[in-house]
């Protein structure tokens, strides 16, 4: 397969609701911009590679074992763009898919111990289904879907928490299993609208009246959980709701967070493009910038839940840039073929 064939493939949310008009957004960009994103994202990851367990898991303790870190780590390796199944990084993916796949409940198609690791490890599911080649990751998918939409239908509130048979909810391991939903979804998964449907009324229940997103209610809003929702509404194709354009509103001009940084970015990225092809533009100049200041000597980053997150995360907000950059992706596989 292609470079190009396996970017359609990776990151179908990313590719959700795209703007139609976002190759305007590139017409002014160099071929210094791509190489310089390019050397940042190959630096980020060897050091994934590098710091992965034969297990599948990654060194650092004790996030770097957890289903949820892991998948972050085999999508950030997935959207590079590289054969899956052959190329530079296929064994660090199939180990960490064998991780994921390890840890799964064979009965109830639980991931892990918490519904963060299970919502991030779906998604790393449905993100390789289709690109791996692995007969296994159909069934599993299904299985873990499968949890998260019982786990919602038991829970009074229409969201998620820490656990299946959690009676609260929360928008942050709510936004983990929606985005997982629709991942799904985009891989040809058979997800119910009506588990859509009532995860945005849960979201709704928490804007704020100045359009931001709590917790666990319409109280205490930040850009980290603001960005969840925004993405949530855009993949949803909300995009002319009240809802929305509210919570972009709030986004555009919230303070970027000092904690949960990489939360905000690997959300950030997607709600800005959706919401605005022009602001993302803006934003994605000045995060990429950030990044290239921040990017320690041997490739990671450092923050709140150790470096596999970080570096994942951080990854995940430059890949969008590449897999939407039409002259980039171009550019992109030349440099590749000129390094062979």
């Amino acid at each position: 397969m292609t470079v190009t064939r396996f970017w359609l493939l990776l990151l179908g949310c990313l590719a959700l609701s795209a703007p139609a008009n976002a190759q305007k957004l590139f017409e002014e960009s160099d071929d210094a911009l791509t190489k310089e994103i390019e050397r940042m994202y190959v630096r980020g990851l060897q050091f994934l590679a590098q710091g992965q367990l034969t297990s599948g898991g990654f060194k650092d303790s004790p996030y770097g074992t957890s289903p949820g870190v892991v998948g972050f780590a085999v999508i950030a390796l997935l959207a590079h763009g590289d054969d899956p199944n052959h190329g530079p990084y296929s064994g660090n993916i199939k180990r960490g898919l064998n991780f994921i796949l390890g840890k799964q409940n064979k009965t109830t198609g639980y991931i892990g111990t918490t519904m963060y690791n299970h919502g991030f490890a779906t998604l790393a599911l449905a993100e390789a289904y289709g690109a791996v080649e692995d007969d296994r990751l159909g069934p599993a998918l299904e299985k873990a879907i499968s949890l998260i939409v019982s786990s919602q239908k038991n829970n009074p509130r229409g969201g998620w928490r820490y656990s299946p048979d959690s009676t609260d909810a929360d928008t942050t391991v709510s936004g983990a299993q929606m985005v997982a939903l629709f991942a799904a979804r985009n891989a040809g998964l058979a997800v119910p609208e009506t588990a859509i449907q009532t995860g945005l009324k849960y979201f709704k229940s928490c804007q704020t009246p100045e359009g931001g997103f709590g917790y666990t209610s319409n109280r205490g809003p930040n850009a980290a959980r603001t960005a969840i929702a925004t993405l949530v509404f855009a993949l949803a194709k909300e995009k002319d709701s009240a809802t929305f354009r509210k919570a972009f509103g709030y986004l555009r001009k919230a303070p970027e967070s000092s904690s949960y940084r990489q939360y905000y970015l690997y959300y950030g990225a997607q709600a800005f493009f959706h919401a605005s092809p022009a602001e993302w533009n803006k934003w994605n100049r000045k995060n990429i910038t950030k990044l290239k200041q921040s990017q320690n000597e041997d490739g990671s980053w450092s923050g709140q839940f150790g470096t596999t997150f970080s570096t994942s995360a951080s990854l995940l907000s430059l890949a969008l840039h590449l897999i939407e950059h039409p002259r980039g992706l171009l550019r992109l596989a030349q440099l590749r073929q000129q390094r062979e």
